[in-house]
């Protein structure tokens, strides 16, 4: 739980001046409560018992302009609430989304990550928002009674004071074991939540293999447990009933009973009338709020942040901890390398990439070949860094991708993927937002380099709104690959980002990224595109060969197949190490 209290002191202390603000709108909220004892005493006392109703209803009238002071400041507290909680809702999602593309990044498909961003985040910021607004108002509320009871009498203020500590004393024993039925909650809910994507998205399966009976007990057995930690959760509600009956109800009867002592000493019909509004009004209220929203939006905001935090991303600034150490960069003189790599989905799932040695020299123009599903994608995302390799390094422009910020991943590399990323805005912040402030005049150059100004003028100028809706596949692709031109990246990174292009506009744009100063690595969607490359790897699921196209096609017979030249027996397994001018060759 420390990283639970960390997190909320830090998203605390961001919004101090809203905190600040708030806190001023609840002074004015609670002056009802602070004037209503004190002010009843005086129209009692002073005013009708003494024969003056003028001046009792003279104390009432005051008492009615403090409620509308009141209600103005409800009305402004809840107002900023949402300037406190929003933020912290905002930082949430952030880490939860970070959290599940990391586990997916890494093979590790979290299920429950629909239940965190779904349910458990909005839980938590309502939750927080209801716990600021309870402790805030128990504090202020409770302080206000306190404070009217001692301007009544001490010994009132003495007398209520005793069950109510008793009260909160015993709360405060009975919430560890609070929080332990919480989080059983939480978790029951995580595994129901899992329990039930497992069985939605295998239904087909299921269905064919005549199991429907099996996994609907399996999903049962996951909603009787959840049923069973409810049950125990409810039964906390004695020991919150009991303590809101020692410490909210006991000092009414005490305060009655008390009474004879407390008028022979000089307290008056009005002040003992004062101090039962007082307990009534101010502390019953308080400490029943308290009590109850801490037992139930207090204990589900900490467990479920708690568990938020433990399979969340960090966000940049937590508090919690220092960020770790980052690797010291191993220089090469290589635009892109990659030593001993090896990568499945899954722990058990055979490599789709295994030992792999691959080296790209500075402005190399290396293009990727291989069946549909042999790893060419995955090869691309483990170049770009949004895939990790459980074994063996990956460097780009000299450093080790692995631990690299995605600011320092950006400045190195530039990945267009096949599904290109268009978002809802203006032409120019959809070109613009890898390289800020690019002149107008510098995208023109590079529209007319890539045979794009006619795209740009249809599209409307570089002020029209872009929805990616309107736009067809092919616009979108053209659009990522100028927006990539524009980067200062040195590394481009095709992912068969021309795939719904025509084989002429392939062709011309993949000639022009070839011309553009840097390094250029493409997974090839026709093999055409080895045609224009420098070097070919080929991937065959046994082995990476790196060469010519034409060494290629003299030393493999499986490149000749990919390329439509016929099968042939395949070249001595031994050539495969060396590429065709010497230099050594992929492996696999």
């Amino acid at each position: 739980m420390t990283t639970v209290v960390g997190v909320t002191r830090a998203a605390l202390r961001a919004r101090r001046a809203q905190l600040w603000r708030l806190a001023g709108w609840s002074a004015a909220e609670v002056l009802p409560a602070a004037l209503s004892g004190l002010f009843t005493a005086r129209a009692v006392d002073s005013g009708f018992l003494a024969g003056r109703p003028g001046v009792g209803l003279a104390w009432l009238a005051l008492l009615g302009l403090a409620v509308l002071v009141g209600a103005a400041g409800t009305n402004r507290s809840y107002a900023l609430l949402g300037a406190v909680v929003e933020p912290f809702r905002d930082d949430l999602l952030r880490r939860v989304v970070r959290g599940a593309v990391a586990g997916a990044a890494g093979g590790r498909a979290d299920d429950a990550a629909v239940a965190r961003l779904t349910h458990q985040v909005e839980l938590v910021r309502d939750t927080y928002a209801g716990l600021l607004m309870v402790v805030r108002g128990f504090l202020f509320a409770l302080g206000a009674a306190v404070l009217g009871l001692f301007s009544l009498a001490a010994p009132v203020a003495l007398l209520v004071a005793v069950p109510v500590l008793a009260g909160l004393g015993l709360f405060a024993v009975a919430l560890p074991v609070m929080v332990t039925r919480q989080r059983e909650y939480v978790l029951a809910d995580e595994q129901l939540g899992r329990a039930v994507v497992t069985a939605v998205s295998g239904h087909r399966d299921v269905t064919a293999s005549g199991a429907r009976d099996q996994v609907t007990g399996w999903v049962g057995g996951s909603v009787d447990a959840q049923a069973r930690v409810e049950r125990r959760l409810a039964t906390m509600a004695a020991t919150r009933s009991l303590s809101l009956a020692l410490g909210g109800w006991l000092p009414v009867p005490a305060l009655l009973l008390a009474a004879p002592w407390l008028v022979r000493q000089g307290l008056g019909p009005g002040a003992l009338l004062g101090a039962l509004v007082y307990v009534t009004r101010g502390v019953q209220p308080a400490l029943h709020s308290l009590v109850q929203g801490v037992a139930a939006g207090g204990l589900r905001f900490a467990v479920t942040l708690d568990r938020l935090l433990r399979t969340a991303a960090p966000a940049d600034s937590d508090p919690a901890g220092s960020p770790p150490p980052r690797p010291t960069p191993r220089r090469t003189g290589a635009a892109l390398s990659l030593r001993g790599v090896t990568f499945r989905y899954g722990p058990h799932a055979d490599p789709v990439l295994d030992d792999l040695d691959l080296e790209v020299p500075v402005g190399d123009h290396l293009v990727i070949v291989g069946a549909s599903g042999i790893g060419k994608s995955t090869l691309a995302g483990l170049i770009a860094g949004v895939l990790h390799p459980q074994s063996g390094t990956v460097h780009v422009g000299g450093s080790p991708v692995g631990g690299a910020t995605p600011g320092e991943l950006a400045e190195r590399r530039v990945l267009i993927p096949q599904e290109a990323y268009v978002f809802t805005g203006t032409l120019r912040d959809n070109l613009g937002y890898l390289t800020p402030g690019v002149p107008d005049d510098v995208v023109d150059r590079a529209a007319a380099r890539l045979g794009l100004t006619g795209l740009l003028t249809r599209l409307g100028g570089y002020d029209a709104m872009l929805r990616p809706a309107d736009l067809s596949a092919g616009e979108r692709q053209q659009v990522a690959l100028l927006r990539a031109w524009l980067s200062p990246a040195p590394l481009a990174i095709l992912d068969e980002a021309t795939c719904h292009l025509d084989p002429a506009t392939e062709a011309r744009l993949e000639t022009a990224f070839a011309a553009r100063p840097g390094t250029l690595v493409v997974i090839a969607h026709r093999v055409s595109s080895a045609l224009r490359a420098r070097r070919v790897l080929l991937l065959d699921g046994r082995t990476a060969l790196l060469d010519t196209h034409q060494g290629l096609l003299e030393r493999s017979a499986a490149y000749r197949a990919l390329v439509g030249y016929g099968e042939t027996e395949p070249s001595d397994p031994a050539t495969f190490w060396t590429a065709s001018d010497g230099t050594p060759a992929a492996r696999a």
